[in-house]
């Protein structure tokens, strides 16, 4: 039987950015929150990229739903199924209705396989993966560790990717496995990159293309996988940026996928989305405001913000909505977003780093005092270790700074 109820804040999404809102808002006082999530269990997306290289588990990274949402958050194990702006008022799969007083979107994106036709089907083979995935992130390491020689396709795009540089970390993490079992001379490693960088932060640039240099991989930018046939295992490939584009068929052994990704076709549904592709939320890049509807804030992956999507912006992101939030209510001054956003790539499986930079692709360091674009071992032990303990137990509680 279907209900209608009313809630002051309603939060679509319980990954890293809704939770993360919730806890922060119930911090900062706010009495009626709830969060919409359909899954039952959390996962740290982040370290799916260790799992792809074989330095996590999957049990590492998941934790039950209901032991992560915040005290006093209410959760509704529910699915989105449209947003009425005008009447301020969330359509829920089971047929509830939930009228809100302000609305946080952010549910995340999700892998755009229509973008890259055949991708879907390669990834079923035991030839094909990605680490945007939890299943296919077991895949990916079985499929690097056991390649002992031939071609290893590494393909990151850059059509909205959560924090496409991380798709780089299975990489590194495989050329350093290939070396210590002796078998990295008998594999060709090939990395496209459809943008023009690896990351926007020059000195980060640079240091990643000289290790890939370094360690023997062919790089190709401005390079998109416009097919993929599972059958053959070959690629077809449009490479511009050199004055005459021109096409190629690129055939692999193993092939990681680092694929573009879009927003839940709701979004774009219930007239929330920008104009480009992907039919992300459109928000006012500096508030996370939605430009028509002021009770509708974007935040996370979903989001149209002009910046690198990336879990570790959401440290910034979230006190700006939760701030503004309260600030279209009683008229106070509103907090602006930056862009910050971060990379932490491994170089090898002991060392790694991290980049930090704003939407124009200026260095935006946390620890100024510290070279953190230097790889070091230090930095891969904090995001290996350290950094998933402070996302369970203060960042999805609000305890952002």
């Amino acid at each position: 039987m279907s209900s209608r109820r009313h809630h002051d804040v309603v939060i679509v999404g319980g990954g890293n950015a809704g939770l993360s809102l919730a806890g922060r808002l119930r911090r900062d006082g706010a009495k009626d929150v709830v969060v919409v999530e359909p899954a039952r269990v959390h996962h740290y997306r982040p370290m799916l990229s260790y799992v792809a290289g074989g330095q996590a588990t999957l049990d590492q990274l998941r934790r039950p739903q209901d032991r992560v949402t915040p005290s006093g958050v209410r959760w509704y194990v529910d699915e989105v199924v449209s947003v009425d702006p005008v009447t301020s008022t969330v359509h829920l799969a089971g047929g509830d209705e939930i009228e809100y007083g302000d609305l946080a979107v952010c549910p995340g994106s999700q892998v755009d396989w229509d973008a890259i036709p055949g991708s879907e089907a390669a990834v079923q083979t035991p030839h094909a993966a990605t680490s945007y995935l939890p299943g296919s992130a077991v895949d990916t390491w079985t499929m690097l560790s056991t390649l002992t020689s031939g071609r290893a396709v590494f393909v990151v795009s850059d059509r909205h990717v959560p924090c496409a540089p991380v798709g780089l970390k299975p990489m590194f993490l495989a050329l350093d496995h290939w070396r210590r079992t002796g078998v990295r001379d008998a594999i060709e490693v090939e990395l496209l990159v459809e943008g023009d960088r690896l990351v926007d932060l020059d000195r980060a640039d640079q240091r990643l293309r000289a290790e890939a240099a370094e360690q023997g991989v062919t790089v190709t930018f401005g390079a998109t996988v416009t097919s993929v046939d599972a059958v053959s295992r070959r690629l077809v490939v449009d490479v511009a940026g050199t004055g005459v584009p021109s096409s190629s068929t690129l055939t692999y052994d193993a092939l990681y996928l680092a694929p573009p990704h879009r927003a839940p076709a709701w979004v774009a549904g219930s007239g929330l989305a920008s104009e480009g592709d992907g039919g992300f939320l459109r928000v006012d890049p500096s508030t996370l405001q939605h430009p028509e509807h002021p009770r509708v804030w974007g935040l996370g992956d979903v989001a149209d913000l002009d910046a690198l999507p990336s879990g570790g912006a959401l440290r910034k992101q979230v006190p700006v909505v939760a701030r503004n939030i309260a600030a279209r209510r009683t008229g106070a001054p509103m907090r602006t977003y930056d862009g910050y956003s971060i990379a932490p790539v491994t170089t090898s499986r002991r060392s790694l780093l991290l980049a930090e930079f704003d939407r124009d692709g200026r260095p935006e360091p946390s620890v100024p005092v510290v070279d953190l674009v230097r790889p070091r071992l230090l930095t891969w032990a904090f995001d290996r270790y350290v950094e998933p303990q402070v996302y369970f137990r203060r960042l999805l509680q609000g305890k952002v700074s």
